[in-house]
């Protein structure tokens, strides 16, 4: 399993993270291969639908090279579930001191959320340094996080919420943010009707915005 420096490693080479919500645990199979026609290896299956699970497991067992996370993970339950099904980290809206307790104990790497400093302060009192910003535009977007890495320069951020290619850039040029998440180029909608010719135009356009 890889630890959470690896994973890391691995967000700040792919730069832009896929948050994914589908009602169909099949669907991410195609949608795995649009975004890795693109260089986008990596994808955060939220648990805001009940497919999160399977989906997970079929990208595990079908796409075993894929980097995956499980998204808005808020129940103990929703932890073990993304363990057995072979999620390489959790990612959590916010900073549950038990959730992120359960992860550690479980072995399993967390990215909880903070946009504040009693979070950040909580998350690096029990060894995390790379933090979900969430969400990131409510929060005060590019000038919150410079003004969060004055006091915590050594953390390491994924931005989240309201970011897409009108500012995708400015969150990037910071040099502690590692990757940014965005649902923009893989929405539900265009999920459910099966459009990834449409996907692969949005995740193009990312994917050359980004090199």
């Amino acid at each position: 399993m890889l630890n959470l420096a690896a994973i890391t490693t691995q967000l700040q080479r792919l730069k832009v993270v896929p948050v994914i919500a589908l009602d169909h645990a099949e669907d991410i199979l195609p949608l795995a291969d649009t975004l890795a026609q693109n260089g986008l290896s990596v994808a955060e299956i939220t648990f805001r639908s009940p497919a999160a699970g399977e989906a997970i497991r079929l990208l595990r067992q079908q796409r075993p090279d894929f980097l995956i996370a499980a998204g808005t993970v808020l129940t103990a339950d929703q932890v073990f579930h993304a363990k057995n099904a072979g999620a390489d980290f959790v990612v959590t809206p916010g900073f549950n001191p038990k959730i992120v307790q359960l992860c550690q104990d479980l072995g399993l790497p967390i990215t909880p959320g903070v946009n504040n400093p009693m979070a950040i302060e909580a998350a690096l009192a029990l060894g995390i340094d790379t933090v979900k910003f969430f969400p990131a535009e409510a929060s005060g977007g590019v000038k919150m996080i410079h003004a969060l890495l004055g006091p915590y320069a050594q953390l390491k951020m994924m931005p989240t919420g309201g970011i897409g290619l009108q500012n995708i850039q400015d969150y990037l040029a910071i040099p502690n943010v590692v990757a940014c998440g965005g649902s923009w180029f893989v929405e539900k909608t265009l999920i459910n009707a099966k459009n990834w010719s449409k996907i692969n135009r949005l995740t193009q356009e990312v994917a050359t915005l980004i090199k």
